[in-house]
């Protein structure tokens, strides 16, 4: 082999060595890191000396190396930051002090994040302190690494009030899943530049359906009122039926400050005592808040239709409303209930037809998933006294149905558009089908409980469903199975790629009615106003806007899952030692979990504490454990007693114990 050949050998096999991927950064808690990237089908191990400015959770880029441990370990190191995960961070700040008896410090400080996973100490030069003392817990802002990228400069943000851990434990968890809690000053700028008066020319361009009666129905305590409804009887006999969302797009425009802000959060986040708005109060409380008495922006959706509430026509289009009442969703149900109130007739008429809507839903393929929703009470601090649970009443519905309508027309109106003979990309909000893979398990579980599923195709799939969740009303498997079956189910998402939605039975479906707090709706709005003035541009990076809202969706998710698990275990720490009825809500090798029926606070019984009984085993397809000698059985669904036997705010955790009852306890004694 000659000199040349074997230089070009060695350069091929370096470049097939060595390769950049992009992927997201996993940081263990002993401090080494791996990233985890679509484009290998292993993880790539990065030494912490390789993070290079990096913190868990960034999507970074990586150059991937030899594989060097002789274990055929894909190694790498990464070479940039592509997105970070969060720049702020909670902790304690520590000050450089010039004197023992200096109480401030001078100079500068260094910040110590309180994470479970290792990060650099945060410098912070003394200009940056605003008012933080040494030993003061606050958040601090990542700004910058030093050019010699040895270390991260930052900012003091907010200093938190040592006697509200609650208020730390929710800003904590909010910034974990990358939410920020304040809006940087350039976006509260530009916000409160917006003038409020809308001008001449603007409602020229409009249609004008101010006279026309119109309300909004909303929670009790909402502020953000970002959809109202509007009806009246028409010449020919039919109704007008107008569903109006504000028309945020108007006043967050594309690639300002304020948009791209907007974008990066992507969604609104409710926690138990308090919500994490996408867009700054100005806009949401206040400008986009469709507010009786008041002349608002809307782009609607205009529907007319017959006596039966069959649809004959639609218009969509830019409108100005002017809403004549507020109704919370207990003044609505009211009136439904009891024939009396405010505009009475207008409301049963509406109710009657969301109801047939719903009712044709389901006879189409819907699923009737309506699980109930457990709420906190709360006092003045944020610290909960009591649980109450939220029902889907048809106020609720009434709301929901004509959402979903407008939702759907505006879909299949867009899916009509073609550009070079291609759909003209759109956020469609997709749901496939069941998966069978997990299906199966759960149709030979429900079967144990006498529920029958009919899989030949996914319409005989999801009418099973229905039949089992009208079946289980009340029963003691009611609330597992209808967990489970959730679980079952594909997870709805945004993509440029029109599949359906499955769980609503409908062939083409978007998110248009809710702007003010998801971003996908503002994006929405953007094209469906250019299909509608004929000034169609193809967005190229759509596709990645909706991964990026799905991802951001999640978190979001996430945020709210972790919050109300805090509450869950501040609120059971009041019970330690105490013994409820449980129902058991899931099952792993390492134990089961219980949620208790009178509070509905989820916590862990471990297989540990179940050794003085007998030695259990884990039985996957029958989603439960059983005893090695005795035969006992904890499986899903399963009432139990359990004993609160410990509550850990900081791990967000609750640990029970089994307690044994009955017969039961005869036969152990």
């Amino acid at each position: 082999m000659g000199r040349k050949d074997s230089k070009k050998k060695t350069k091929d096999k370096k470049s097939s060595d060595e390769r950049m991927v992009k992927g997201v950064l996993d940081i263990t808690r002993s401090g080494m890191g791996f990233v985890i990237s679509p484009e290998t089908e292993v993880d790539i191990l990065i030494r912490p000396g390789d993070f290079n400015t990096a913190f868990h959770g960034d999507t970074v880029r990586v150059k991937i190396g030899k594989y060097g441990d002789g274990k055929k370990r894909m190694q790498g190191v990464i070479m940039e930051v592509v997105q970070r995960k969060r720049t702020e961070f909670i902790g304690k700040i520590e000050m450089n002090k010039a004197r023992p008896d200096d109480p401030v410090g001078r100079g500068f400080a260094f910040f110590i994040a309180s994470m479970d996973r290792p990060m650099p100490n945060i410098y912070i030069p003394e200009s940056n302190f605003h008012g933080a003392r040494d030993g003061n817990r606050v958040v601090v802002k990542l700004i910058e690494w030093e050019k010699n990228g040895k270390r991260p400069l930052g900012e003091v943000v907010s200093i938190l009030n040592e006697e509200e851990p609650n208020d730390s434990a929710m800003k904590e968890i909010l910034l974990e899943n990358g939410f920020p809690i304040e809006f940087p000053d350039d976006v509260m700028e530009e916000a409160a530049r917006i003038p409020d008066a809308i001008s001449a020319s603007e409602l020229e361009n409009r249609k004008d359906v101010r006279d026309i009666l119109t309300f909004t129905i909303d929670p009790v305590d909402a502020k953000d009122f970002d959809d109202a409804i509007s009806f009246r009887l028409l010449p020919n006999g039919n109704y007008e039926i107008g569903v109006h969302i504000a028309d945020v797009s108007h006043y967050v425009r594309e690639d300002t400050v304020l948009d791209k802000f907007a974008y990066e959060k992507a969604t609104s986040v409710y926690l138990p005592d308090r919500v994490n708005p996408m867009l700054p109060e100005h806009i949401s409380n206040v400008l986009c808040s469709l507010r009786p008495k008041e002349d608002k922006l809307t782009f609607s959706a205009i529907f007319q239709v017959n006596e039966n509430g069959n649809v004959k026509n639609y218009w969509l289009g830019k409108t100005v409303i002017h809403s004549d009442h507020r109704y919370t969703y207990e003044d609505v149900q009211e009136i439904i209930e009891n024939g009396e109130g405010l505009y009475r007739d207008e409301i049963l008429f509406l109710n009657k037809m969301a109801q047939r809507m719903r009712k044709e839903r389901f006879k189409k393929g819907a699923i009737n998933f309506s699980s109930q929703e457990v709420r906190f009470k709360l006092d003045e601090k944020g610290k909960p006294i009591g649980i109450v649970i939220k029902e889907s009443k048809e106020s609720h519905q009434l709301i929901e149905e004509f959402m979903l309508l407008a939702n759907r027309i505006v879909a299949e109106n867009v899916s009509k558009i073609k550009i070079h003979d291609k759909p003209l990309p759109f956020p469609y909000r997709v749901h496939d089908d069941p998966d069978e893979e997990k299906l199966l398990p759960f149709v030979a579980f429900a079967k144990k409980f006498g529920h029958k599923f009919d899989t030949s195709s996914p319409r005989a799939i999801a009418e099973s469903f229905n039949l089992m969740l009208k079946d289980v009303q009340g029963k003691p498997e009611q609330h597992v199975l209808e967990q489970l079956g959730i679980r079952t189910m594909a997870k709805a998402k945004y993509t440029s790629e029109n599949v359906g939605h499955y769980g609503l039975g409908f062939d083409h479906y978007c998110h248009f009615t809710s702007p003010i707090r998801r971003y996908p709706d503002v994006i929405v709005h953007r094209i469906l106003e250019k299909v509608l003035q004929n000034k169609i541009v193809p967005d190229k990076k759509l596709e990645e806007k909706c991964k990026h809202c799905s991802e951001r969706e999640r978190a979001a998710m996430d945020s709210e899952r972790a919050a109300n698990k805090y509450k869950q275990v501040e609120y059971m720490k009041n019970y330690l030692g105490e013994e409820f009825e449980g129902i058991i809500s899931g099952v792993a090798a390492f134990g089961f979990w219980v949620e208790t029926v009178m509070h509905k606070c989820e916590g862990l019984v471990s297989i540990s504490s179940l050794t003085d009984y007998d030695d259990f085993r884990h039985v996957e397809t029958d989603y439960c454990l059983v005893g090695h000698r005795s035969g006992k059985k904890f499986r899903m669904g399963d009432k139990v007693w359990i004993k609160v036997v410990a509550a850990n705010l900081t791990k967000r955790q609750l640990d029970y114990e089994w307690v044994i009852t009955g017969e039961l306890k005869e036969e152990k004694e």
